[in-house]
């Protein structure tokens, strides 16, 4: 049996019990860890401070710390594992207000704020010292609606069913327990609550019909901001707290993407970026000050593990990614246990080797005739699997070229392509190219990690005007209305 070591979250008061030697990066991107620079060392925005316990830093990670102008008590979580029982302290949390690395300018207000990311498949809530905007704590779930389904037109059709009232209590219950759990250990006056959330989620939580989302246009007249007070929700805070669903953008582009959309400072920017966030739903965004377009595909569940027949999130057990070691496929686990499933990294690393080592063809077929391939002990992937993922793969590649065609625009036009997503801290980019989900060059792509909960924390420090102005300027479109999608769409099915 492996042997367990206790990590120490500080000023989390986490404790976590791991397998020993389980690397850093496997364990701490569910706190809010992020890893822009894909765990090369490079950006700095992984440092920990080491308060207790022992942690080696071999020659390489010590001179990209005093590159970094750190000393001796500081590591670089991507270089590192848990041989020990340590005490960290997260220190990403000292400049939550960040994206594309540049200080968000905030006005530091009274009291205290909750941030709320409510997703489809997950919900997270950080609550935060306005003064400062330190996190003070975080608290992760799975979405109890899970039971009625892992995609969004399973939830719809549950509401339409019937359901709708029960999912609304679940997630309403839910979200208020994650933040009462908080509350019990930092007794605080929380004055504002942010929470953000796909256009489905929005309206289950704020009970509002989702019957226009089931038919085309697939929209509803309901995207705009709900307004709660605890009362209402039966949440134990105080009676001045004002509780914020932010507003959708479309269909079924949510408040998660303005909030994402604000975390990358898209807006801000003279040049083109993009934003793909590839969690439950596809979306993509396309844009710069002058304006937004955005979109959201029919790419499904597959990046999270839904529809792969041994898929699961990027959390302990999932295989998080492959490679190659003298010809031979090799694999690595989160949390250095055996392998369970697979998750939407390793799922692209996948079939960039396989596609590399001639087992599958441009047209995903499996060229043994078996009806599987073994990636890891017990670990195998189906052809229906590679269907799951060539439909996904082809959605979100013909979405970016149709919002590129409507912007006039190449990839050579855009400056970053920011990914967001529960699993973007354990991709490979150059299998994310080789795969031809995304059709540009490695410098160009910024791991963002869970933009929809940086944006949500930059909420709490401005008022509604800062999201509505965002909101002016961006315009939602219908994928599938144009003539060209299903020839582009049939197109990028192939593999390269």
């Amino acid at each position: 049996m492996q042997e367990k070591i206790t990590i120490t979250l500080s000023p989390l008061g986490k404790k976590l019990v791991v397998g020993r030697g389980v690397p850093l990066i496997d364990v701490l991107h569910e706190y809010g860890v992020e890893f822009p620079c894909g765990a090369k060392g490079t950006c700095g925005r992984c440092r920990i401070k080491l308060l207790a316990g022992e942690l080696k830093a071999d020659n390489l990670q010590k001179q990209k710390l005093n590159k970094l102008g750190l000393d001796e008590n500081w590591r670089l979580a991507c270089f590192c594992k848990a041989e020990t029982d340590i005490v960290i302290e997260i220190t990403q949390f000292e400049d939550i207000i960040l994206a594309d690395n540049t200080s968000f300018r905030f006005k530091p207000g009274d009291g205290f704020g909750i941030a709320v990311d409510l997703g489809t498949t997950t919900i997270v809530v950080q609550l935060l010292d306005l003064k400062n905007g330190h996190v003070i704590d975080v608290v992760t779930a799975i979405n109890p609606q899970i039971k009625f389904g892992a995609d969004l037109i399973s939830r719809i059709q549950n509401c339409i069913d019937g359901n709708k009232e029960e999912m609304q209590k679940l997630v309403r219950r839910k979200t208020g327990e994650m933040i009462q759990s908080a509350l019990q250990k930092h007794p605080v006056d929380v004055s504002k609550i942010t929470l953000v959330g796909n256009t489905v989620m929005h309206h289950i939580f704020s009970g509002l019909d989702v019957r226009p989302l089931s038919f085309y246009p697939f929209d509803s007249a309901n995207r705009g901001m709900q307004i709660f007070s605890p009362e209402q929700l039966q949440w134990d805070l105080p009676e001045k707290a004002r509780i914020m669903f932010y507003p959708s953008i479309g269909s079924f582009v949510g408040s998660d993407i303005l909030a994402g959309i604000a975390a990358t400072k898209l807006t801000e920017k003279e040049k083109f970026s993009l934003l793909i966030d590839l969690g439950t739903n596809g979306e993509i965004v396309l844009g710069n000050r002058e304006g937004i377009i955005c979109a959201s595909t029919a790419a499904g569940p597959a990046f999270e593990g839904a529809k792969i027949s041994q898929g699961m999130r990027a959390v302990t057990g999932a295989v998080s990614s492959l490679y190659l070691e003298n010809g031979l496929m090799q694999y690595h686990v989160i949390g250095n246990v055996p392998a369970k499933g697979i998750c939407g990294s390793g799922l692209i690393d996948a079939m960039a080797i396989l596609l590399q080592q001639e087992k599958i063809g441009m047209f995903g077929e499996i060229n043994s005739g078996e009806d599987s391939v073994e990636l890891a002990p017990g670990v195998f992937l189906t052809q229906q699997d590679i269907r799951e993922f060539q439909l996904a793969k082809a959605a979100i590649a013909a979405g970016l070229q149709i919002l590129l065609k409507k912007a006039g625009i190449t990839f050579n036009e855009v400056e970053n392509v920011y990914i967001a997503g529960g699993f973007g801290n354990f991709l490979n980019l150059q299998n994310v190219i080789k795969t031809g989900l995304i059709e540009t060059d490695e410098e160009k792509i910024v791991k963002m990690g869970n933009t929809a909960l940086i944006g949500a924390k930059m909420f709490l420090f401005e008022d509604e005007t800062f999201a509505l102005d965002i909101l002016k300027k961006t315009r939602h479109i219908n994928l599938e209305a144009d003539p060209d999608f299903q020839d582009i769409f049939v197109e990028k099915l192939m593999l390269f």
